[in-house]
């Protein structure tokens, strides 16, 4: 039997590092919670998405703090027991406007280096009428097993 290499704790204290390092907009820090070709994706509606690298990550994050006033929290944080992964939700406050945005965020690590792959962003906001299925940019769906159509066929 493997043991894991890294914990549910180390997972769950590098979320929250992530998240100090984009309240304070900290390029190097930013960039060391992330593997060099980490991807974060995005649902419809954001321009550039999805971010593919740490670089570029931690840089967009650096323009966000400083053009809308971003700060974020974590509302609920679940880090899995048996692989690599966590889940959490998260609140946008956009400072410079009055305004937040709340969201779920899936995380994949990598198992390796315990930092983050891979960051799978969730909206709770409108859905995009003008597509039909929301979904996240360019994510893989079909290659990752998600189901493509519904389960039922409508009447």
């Amino acid at each position: 039997m493997t043991t894991a290499k890294f914990t549910p704790d180390h997972y769950a204290a590098l979320i929250r590092r992530y998240f100090a390092a984009c309240n304070a907009a900290d390029y190097d820090e930013l960039v060391d919670c992330f593997t060099p070709d980490a991807v974060h994706y995005f649902p419809a509606g954001l321009p550039e998405v999805p971010w593919r690298s740490a670089d570029t990550i931690a840089r967009k994050w650096q323009w966000c703090v400083a053009t809308l006033g971003s700060q974020w929290t974590i509302d609920k944080l679940i880090v899995s027991h048996d692989s690599p992964e966590a889940v959490i939700e998260w609140t946008h406050w956009k400072t410079k406007s009055g305004t937040a945005l709340r969201g779920a965020e899936w995380y994949d690590f990598d198992p390796e280096t315990g930092k983050i792959k891979e960051i799978r962003a969730y909206y709770a906001a409108p859905a995009d009428k003008e597509v039909r299925i929301n979904e996240l940019v360019d994510f893989d769906y079909k290659g990752r097993g998600y189901h493509l159509e519904s389960p039922t066929k409508p009447a």
